[in-house]
C-alpha cells in the first residue's frame, strides 16, 4: 500500500502541472488576443471570467484613447484650416534653424514654393530678418523686427517666438504694407490740410493787421486789401465745403439722383461751363462725341462735377498753347468718358495716388486748389458703378478716363 502512495501523488502531480499548464497557455491565448485586439480597434475583447476586470479596464482605456485621438484629429484640421487660411505667414522652425511648417501665406510672403526643410535665411532671404531670429535663438526671448523690401514695395514685420520644449522657435510674418499706406496718407492728409489752411490764414491775417495800421483809410488800398481778402475768404469757404462734400460721399450720406443722360449732353455741359475759364489760360476746349451714344443712368450733377474737377486741373497743368479734348465712345460694359490734355504730365510713380486726399505731385507744381478734386470724382464715379483711372507720361499730357455701365 505504502509503495503505490509515491505513484498516487505522482499523478496527482501531473494532474495539476496539467491543469496549470492548460490554464497558462488559455491566460496566453487571451492575452495574445487581447494584445490583436488592441492593434485592430475594430476586433471586440475576448470574453474571459479570469480576466473581466483586465478586459474592462482595457476596454475603457480604449474607450478613451480613441475619443482623445478623435478629438485630436478634430483640433488637427482644425489648425490646419486656420493656418492655411491666415493671411499671416506662419513658419516653424527647429533647433537647427530648419524650417519643419510653413503654411501657404508664408510660402506668398517670402516667394518660395516649397520652404520645408530649408533653412530659415534661406527662406526669409533678408540680414535684419534673419538676424532677428538668431538674437531669439541665443536669447531663447521674442523678438520683432520691421523691414521694407524695396523689390516689391512690401513692408514686413517679423516676430520670433522661442519654442521653449523642442529648442526651436515661431516666426510670425505680418505684411504691414497696407497698414504703411494708410499712415503715409494719414501723415500727408495732415501735412496738406495744415498747410492749405496756414496759407490763407496767415495772408488774412497780414491783410488784416495792414487794414489795422491804417491802410483802411487809403481810397486805393483799401478796397484792394477787402478784396483780396474776399478771396482768401473764398477758398477757405471751397475748401471746407469740398472737405464736407469728401467726407459725406465717403460715408454713403450723397444721396444720388439717376436719370437717364444723354453722354454728349453731359460732356458738352462740363465744357461750357469751363469755358471762359479754358479760353482765360490761353488753351482750346473741344468735345469728340457720337450722337447717339447709349443713354447712362446717372446723377447729371454729380457727373457734371467730375468733368470739371479733372479739366480744372487739366488748365492747371497746361502751358498756353495747348488744347483739352473730351470724348465720349461706346465700348463693352458702359459708356468712357476720356479728358485728354496736352499738358506737363504725371511721373509713372505718382500715377496710383493721385486720386488720394491732398496729395501732391511734387512741390515744384503750382496752381490753387485744395487737392480734394480727384479723390471727390473717384468716389462719385465708384457711387455710379464705374471706375475711374488714369495714364500719363511726363512732358507729353495725361488722360483721364471714367467708365460708367450703360442704361438698363
Amino acid at each position: 500500500m505504502m509503495s503505490q502512495f509515491p505513484y498516487f501523488l505522482a499523478i496527482v502531480f501531473l494532474l495539476l502541472a496539467a491543469w496549470f499548464a492548460w490554464r497558462y497557455f488559455d491566460l496566453r491565448r487571451n492575452v495574445d488576443r487581447i494584445t490583436k485586439s488592441l492593434r485592430d480597434a475594430k476586433t471586440p475583447l475576448p470574453n474571459s471570467a479570469e480576466i473581466d476586470d483586465l478586459t474592462s479596464v482595457i476596454e475603457s482605456r480604449r474607450t478613451t484613447f480613441t475619443a482623445e485621438m478623435s478629438n485630436l484629429r478634430n483640433e488637427k484640421e482644425r489648425l490646419a484650416t486656420l493656418l492655411e487660411q491666415l493671411t499671416d505667414g506662419v513658419l516653424i522652425a527647429d533647433a537647427d534653424g530648419r524650417v519643419q511648417f510653413a503654411n501657404p501665406a508664408a510660402s506668398k510672403l517670402f516667394g518660395t514654393s516649397n520652404p520645408t526643410r530649408q533653412s530659415v535665411a534661406q527662406v526669409v532671404r533678408n540680414h535684419q530678418l534673419i538676424e532677428a531670429w538668431k538674437r531669439c535663438q541665443q536669447t531663447r526671448e521674442l523678438q520683432t523686427e520691421s523691414v521694407e523690401l524695396p523689390a516689391n514695395r512690401q513692408f514686413l514685420q517679423l516676430v520670433v517666438i522661442p519654442d521653449e520644449h523642442e529648442g526651436g522657435s515661431l516666426l510670425l510674418a505680418q505684411n504691414l504694407t497696407h497698414v504703411k499706406r494708410l499712415e503715409t496718407v494719414r501723415r500727408d492728409f495732415i501735412s496738406n490740410v495744415s498747410h492749405e489752411l496756414r496759407t490763407p490764414l496767415a495772408s488774412l491775417k497780414a491783410l488784416t493787421e495792414t487794414l489795422q495800421s491804417g491802410a483802411y483809410a487809403d481810397p486805393e488800398a483799401g478796397p484792394r486789401f477787402l478784396s483780396r481778402i474776399a478771396t482768401e475768404v473764398d477758398a477757405l469757404t471751397q475748401m471746407a465745403q469740398e472737405l464736407l462734400d469728401l467726407s459725406r460721399i465717403e460715408s454713403g450720406q450723397v444721396e444720388l439722383n439717376f436719370a437717364p443722360i444723354a453722354p454728349r449732353d453731359l460732356l458738352h455741359s462740363a465744357a461750357e461751363r469751363m469755358r471762359t475759364q479754358v479760353e482765360r489760360a490761353g488753351l482750346t476746349l473741344s468735345v469728340e462725341c457720337e450722337e447717339h451714344l447709349p443713354a447712362i443712368l446717372a446723377d447729371k450733377m454729380r457727373l457734371e462735377q467730375v468733368l470739371v474737377n479733372i479739366i480744372h486741373n487739366a488748365v492747371k497743368f497746361t502751358k498756353p498753347g495747348g488744347g483739352i479734348t473730351l470724348i465720349a465712345e461706346s465700348v463693352e460694359g458702359g459708356v468712357l468718358c476720356v479728358v485728354q490734355d496736352s499738358g506737363i504730365g504725371i511721373p509713372s510713380e505718382s500715377l496710383p495716388r493721385i486720386f488720394e486726399r491732398f496729395y501732391r505731385v511734387d512741390s515744384s507744381r503750382s496752381g490753387s486748389g485744395t487737392g480734394l478734386g480727384l479723390s471727390i470724382s473717384r468716389h462719385i464715379v465708384e457711387a455710379h458703378g464705374g471706375k475711374i483711372w488714369a495714364e500719363s507720361e511726363e512732358g507729353r499730357g495725361s488722360t483721364f478716363y471714367f467708365l460708367l455701365p450703360h442704361l438698363l
